[in-house]
């Protein structure tokens, strides 16, 4: 494992799926995989890994990496983070790897989350609610938080619609309501050391996300899922002023390339100042991987 030289990189992505594992296993079944797909237009091979870690280190940016584990509502088993986090490290010139959990299976998911924190290193976790089935408020939760904020580790949070089940009917069961970021404030209330990333624009739900994401310090945002030209105007102005320390770039690879998205973000209105924050210095002060 080597270090990254934040100084060298162009760039931090800190939404990097990992579709696929290195046994070949896919993170969806293949009916979700290929609606998502469709939704977002992408018709390419699916990156491993080493795939992933070659082309962020041709591009000089690194990328934090992970999947989601939903295999309670998938019935389908995910990739392991264990072995992502393995490979990462393997590559850790570029790839920053975040864990996942089940929040279904209750305190197996806050063993597994101490375990991929402390045995494997990993540098953050990644949930989904709507993929993972599971409303992020409930009571039945609180100790996976509990244990999340006691770990000091970043949690990047889905927010707003998914293009995951888009398309198909009942939208493969899945409740777009379990995104809403409102969800989310009072568990940013209640583990204020708990440093929450509110991930894609949160549409439909922009406005609350501004809303929790001003009145909490713990909360970041990060841009992942849309192409910058599509990006409410209330989160242009918001990235541009009040929010600038708390937003960061992610693509939302292999969805959206981190070339489209920085070519797209290139034509937003944003003071001089700001871009290197969101592209980078942001994401490296909140990873601990050094201010600039």
């Amino acid at each position: 494992m080597t270090g990254i030289d934040v100084d060298a990189l162009v760039a931090i992505d800190t939404h990097v799926h990992i579709e696929v594992g290195h046994d070949g296993h896919a993170s969806l079944p293949g009916a979700l995989a290929d609606a998502a797909s469709k939704y977002f237009k992408t018709d390419g091979a699916r990156p491993d890994l080493e795939m992933v870690a070659d082309l962020y280190r041709a591009e000089r940016m690194a990328a934090v990496v992970f999947t989601v584990d939903a295999r309670t509502q998938l019935g389908h088993d995910p990739i392991p983070s264990e072995a992502i986090a393995a490979q990462a490290h393997r590559n850790g010139d570029v790839l920053i790897p975040f864990g996942s959990v089940d929040p279904r299976r209750g305190a197996e998911a806050v063993t597994h989350a101490r375990a991929l924190a402390h045995d494997h290193g990993v540098r953050g976790f990644k949930l989904h609610p709507t993929v993972q089935g599971f409303d992020p408020s409930h009571p039945d939760h609180r100790p996976l938080w509990e244990t999340l904020a006691e770990l000091g580790l970043p949690v990047i949070v889905h927010t707003g619609q998914t293009g995951i089940g888009a398309g198909t009917r009942g939208g493969y069961g899945f409740k777009l309501g379990y995104s809403n970021p409102m969800l989310l404030d009072e568990v940013a209330a209640d583990y204020p050391e708990l440093t929450l990333v509110f991930a894609h624009p949160s549409v439909p739900w922009q406005d609350e996300a501004i809303s929790v994401a001003t009145h909490k310090a713990n909360i970041f945002i990060d841009l992942s899922g849309w192409s910058p030209k599509y990006f409410p105007p209330q989160l242009v102005r918001a990235a541009n002023s009040f929010l600038q320390d708390r937003v960061l770039f992610g693509s939302d690879f292999p969805m959206i390339t981190p070339q489209r998205w920085l070519a797209d973000f290139a034509d937003l209105d944003l003071k001089d100042e700001v871009r290197p924050k969101i592209l980078k210095h942001n994401a490296a002060r909140l990873l601990g991987l050094g201010t600039p």
